[in-house]
């Protein structure tokens, strides 16, 4: 299949050494940059709090001893509200980017993320219409539960039509992604339309993206459905790095390339259908975040697939940081935040690798 837009260089498989120095470099740099990013983010707000005070009530909850004061007011406000939010900020960007890269790993193409594909799509059209005909048999797990349903929907009628001749064929379960996207969206303009005031507002402000419905107890639900997403998806690294060499040379190395797009359409599937039952639609993190890791440490999947995570998760960690103090007391959806600096830097590296010499 021929790739739209940017040129993707061929990984390397071969060699691991160098693919392991490149995540341990990864490594050094993302690991601490998330954990600092999510202690300033708990630490910022209406009630302000120094980064050592956020640790210090972080370490009185394991019984170490605290390296400065804090109020019980404080800490109550860490545990309740912030420290959920950030935990669900982090899992949401992680789900979404190392989806986008296995996407664009499966289908060889740059531009491949769950919202083009119709994963988002699927899964916003499940929750606006449990939303709208008030579905509620499974309590707070029907919203997680209708999206990943949606989701998996969207990928299974997707793959069927794509189907042919015991193949599915890429490029047209791409093109069908395309049109199943639009009316997913067509659907959920629907119940868009059909809503009452009060679900008007919710659905709007559920598409725009937000992590202010963050709680313990959605934390609880989406961590499983985003380790089993990343850990399986991670586990078939080797896979999609022989996938990105041609179905058939793939297939001459022992890969069965039919089980594997499934596999990782299902995990696809699941990770997302959580993270947009939860957060909502949020845009360019799996689009983006993939294209930053590629351009600094390369394309070998066992590199790309982990860092993503990390780096999606500090992104919308950093993103929500932004969405909830820029307008205090007010509150700005987080969908906008990344769409208004994802999409700049986004045209930013198109414009800088036309810029490169071609070699």
């Amino acid at each position: 299949m021929r790739t739209l837009g940017l040129d993707q260089p061929q990984p390397s498989i071969t060699h691991v050494p160098s693919a392991r120095s490149r995540s341990v470099r990864g490594l050094l740099v993302l690991v601490p940059l998330l954990v600092g990013c999510m202690i300033v983010s708990m630490g910022a707000g209406a009630m302000s709090m120094s980064p050592a005070q956020v640790v210090s009530i972080l370490l009185a909850k394991v019984g170490l001893p605290p390296l400065a004061a804090f109020t019980d007011q404080q800490a109550a406000v860490i545990h309740a509200v912030r420290l959920p939010r950030v935990l669900m900020g982090a899992l949401v960007g992680a789900a979404l980017a190392i989806a986008g890269a296995a996407l664009q790993g499966l289908f060889r193409n740059p531009l491949a993320d769950p919202g083009l594909l119709g994963v988002s799509g699927g899964a916003s059209l499940a929750v606006a219409a449990v939303t709208v005909l008030k579905v509620h048999f499974l309590g707070l797990h029907t919203q997680p539960v209708a999206a990943f349903g949606g989701s998996l929907a969207a990928i299974l009628l997707i793959s069927s039509l794509s189907r042919g001749h015991g193949r599915t064929q890429v490029a047209t379960m791409l093109l069908c992604g395309v049109a199943i996207n639009a009316l997913c969206l067509a659907g959920t303009g629907l119940f868009t339309y059909l809503s009452t005031d009060d679900q008007l507002r919710t659905l709007t402000f559920w598409q725009l993206g937000s992590l202010s419905g963050a709680r313990w107890e959605t934390v609880s639900t989406l961590a499983p459905l985003v380790l089993v997403c990343a850990v399986g998806v991670t586990l078939l690294s080797n896979p999609l790095n022989a996938l990105m060499l041609g179905e058939s040379n793939a297939s001459h190395l022992g890969i069965s390339v039919e089980r594997l797009k499934w596999q990782l359409v299902t995990l696809v599937a699941l990770g997302v259908g959580g993270a947009v039952a939860f957060s909502g639609m949020i845009g360019f993190a799996g689009l983006v975040v993939p294209h930053l890791i590629r351009i600094c440490l390369g394309p070998n999947h066992r590199v790309l697939l982990p860092l993503s995570a990390l780096l999606g998760a500090t992104l919308l960690v950093l993103s929500d940081l932004v969405a909830r103090t820029v307008v205090i007391p007010s509150e700005l959806p987080i969908g906008i935040v990344t769409a208004l600096t994802g999409a700049p830097f986004f045209l930013y590296l198109i414009l800088r690798q036309r810029r490169l010499p071609v070699a």
